[in-house]
Order: structure tokens, then C-alpha cells, then sequence
């Protein structure tokens, strides 16, 4: 099988000028090499295309593939995760995972949780575009805040739990400035943190594994930002939990799985959930184009922990998106078309 790659190469943006949290959520040359290595093992062709103009000039010489595996974050726009996949369905050009519309959705932190309120357990919230919106705000504290439509912990730090209003409002008035972008408030919950990691699509998606996340004395305390992600290695345990000994932990994959489902996610990622203090889970948020570094992101890691090797991680992940490839059936890594 012909199969496009779709990324946005850090090293590249940092060449051109852009800062190092600008590109925080961009991907770093050995993870691009290692998925066209995964899938070259795999049996299929590789051709790497890059980030979305890339896409738009390879598409305007009339290049085509079998499938597109993309991993685009997007740089411009609260939309910015959705502009390959809106492209590859205009031309009608399979991907792996979540399509436009729910890439669109997810990035905004705000609207998932109002999709998935009714049914799905979430702190309360509000969204603050303006310092006046603080007036609002009528939730007990603590509060967490963070930026509305980040990745990678972006704006997330020690200061993101307020006490009081006074330092609600310099953190509000931070971020508004930092981001430019409209900041979230919700509930601050004390209690554990997980990152449930999620294979396959809506119906038909079981939960692959679960980390709790500990910080370690020399992290930042109470937040999975952007300092302690990207120094991980000495800010925190991914400690390997397990449904069958820990009845908080079943409860946490059976509320991920079931936002899964509800947001209709596909092929992998990741829901971050996080407790009370009565150990009751929560939906934080979700991650449908979870990061996919062999060694340093959640959900290979993950799979490492569970005896899972990286190609067959990424097999699963071809494997889930190619069955909403019209027409076509998979056969030992090749797709054929079905007359």
C-alpha cells in the first residue's frame, strides 16, 4: 500500500524563526523516521509529504495514496488540527485517525466537555475571552485554569491552580495576553491523574492501557504542563496501573472508553482524566492525534509498558483506518481493491 505521511517537523518551524513553545506540539525528525520505518517493515511504500501547504501543492500535482497517515497539528487557527483531514476528505483520500469535525471539536476544551456533560462525569466550568468575563466565574475554589485550545500542557504550570480571585485574574490576564486565546476555568480536582490510552474506533475501541501520572519531587507541583512534559524523564513516574487491582482505575478506563465512543474518536489516542478527593474520576480532556514518539510520547510508551512493540502499535493504527477505506479490504499489509 501507498502510504502518505503528514507531519509538522519541529526542527524545521525552529529554523524558520518559530520559538520553542510555539512548536511544542510539533513532531521531531526520529518520529518521523521512526513511522516510516514501522510502516516500511510493515510491507508498504512511504512517501513523506510534510505539513499542510505541503499537502496542498502534492495534491495540486495530482499525487494520490492509498492512505495518508497524519500526524498534522497545525500551526494557524483554533481549527488548526482539522485542516488535513477536511483537505483528504475533499478528495476523497482515507487518513488515519479522527476527521475533520472532531479534530475541530476536541481542540476546543470547552465545547467537548459540552458535548460530553450530560453523560460524561467533567469539573464545572467557564470560559473567560475577556478580564470582564471574570464576573462570570462563580465556581468555588480552587480553580484550574489553562489556555482553551492548547496541546503538549502549553500554558499549563505551577500557577495554574488559583486560590483566590486576585490571582485567578493575573493568571487569566497571562494567558489572554500569552496565547491570545480565550482561557478555560474549571473545578480544581486534587486527587489522582491518568492517561487512559484508547485503540480503534467508536463501537469497536478497547482500552490499550492506563498511566497514572506522578510527579516527582523535582517537578512542578499539581499540573501535567508544559515543563514537566517536556522534561519528563526526571519530573515524572508514568506508573502502570491496572483495572483488575484497582477499582479506581476501572472506573477512570470505563469513563474514558465511554467519552471514546460518545466523541466517535478513531484508530488511537489518549483521554486524560483526573480524580476528587473522594477518588471519584473525571473527563479532563481528549487527544485524538496523541503524540507517537517511540520513547518520549504517552501512547507508545504506553504500549511499550504492555508488551506491545512499536510496529505492531502502528499495524493496529494502519489496520483500524484502513476498514473505512471504501471498497477495499486489507491482505498481509496491502490493500486490494474489491471489484
Amino acid at each position: 500500500m501507498l502510504i502518505g505521511l503528514t507531519y509538522d517537523l519541529r526542527s524545521a518551524y525552529l529554523a524558520a524563526g518559530y520559538g520553542e513553545v510555539e512548536t511544542a506540539e510539533f513532531d521531531r525528525d526520529d518520529t518521523i523516521d521512526a513511522i516510516e520505518n514501522a510502516l516500511v517493515t510493515l510491507g508498504h511504500e512511504v512517501v513523506r509529504i510534510g505539513h499542510v501547504r505541503e499537502l496542498v501543492s502534492c495534491l495540486a500535482r495530482g499525487e494520490r495514496w492509498d492512505l495518508v497517515f497524519n500526524i498534522c497539528e497545525g500551526l494557524h487557527g483554533s481549527a488548526r488540527e482539522s485542516q488535513v483531514p477536511a483537505l483528504l476528505d475533499a478528495y476523497g483520500i482515507a487518513y488515519t485517525f479522527s476527521d475533520a469535525s472532531l479534530m475541530a471539536l476536541s481542540l476546543n476544551k470547552a465545547w467537548t466537555k459540552a458535548v460530553l456533560a450530560d453523560e460524561i462525569e467533567t469539573p464545572e466550568y467557564r470560559v473567560v475571552q475577556h478580564l470582564s468575563d471574570l464576573e462570570t466565574v462563580d465556581l468555588a475554589f480552587p480553580l484550574f485554569v489553562k489556555p482553551l485550545a492548547e496541546g503538549t500542557g502549553k500554558g499549563v504550570s505551577a500557577g495554574s491552580v488559583v486560590r483566590n480571585l486576585d490571582t485567578l485574574a493575573r493568571q487569566c490576564e497571562y494567558l489572554l495576553a500569552t496565547f491570545r486565546q480565550p482561557v478555560l476555568v474549571e473545578t480544581f480536582l486534587p486527587g489522582r491523574e491518568f492517561t487512559v490510552s484508547i485503540l480503534g474506533t467508536s463501537d469497536c475501541s478497547r482500552v490499550l492501557g492506563t498511566f497514572e501520572i506522578v510527579l516527582l519531587d523535582a517537578a512542578e507541583p499539581n499540573a501535567y504542563g508544559y515543563v514537566n512534559k517536556e522534561e519528563c524523564e526526571d519530573k515524572v513516574l508514568y506508573r502502570l496501573v491496572s483495572a483488575d487491582e484497582d477499582p479506581i482505575v476501572r472506573d477512570a478506563e470505563s469513563l474514558a472508553l465511554k467519552a471514546w465512543r460518545k466523541l466517535s474518536c478513531r484508530d488511537a489516542g489518549r483521554i486524560d482524566i483526573r480524580c476528587d478527593s473522594d477518588g471519584k474520576p473525571s473527563f479532563i480532556e481528549v487527544n485524538p492525534l496523541a503524540g507517537i514518539h517511540p520513547w518520549h510520547s504517552d501512547l507508545p510508551m504506553l504500549a511499550t509498558a504492555v508488551g506491545m512493540e512499536y510496529v505492531e502499535l502502528i499495524r493496529l493504527i494502519v489496520e483500524s483506518a484502513c476498514e473505512r477505506v471504501d471498497g477495499s479490504v486489507l491482505q498481509s499489509g496491502v490493500v486490494a481493491r474489491v471489484a
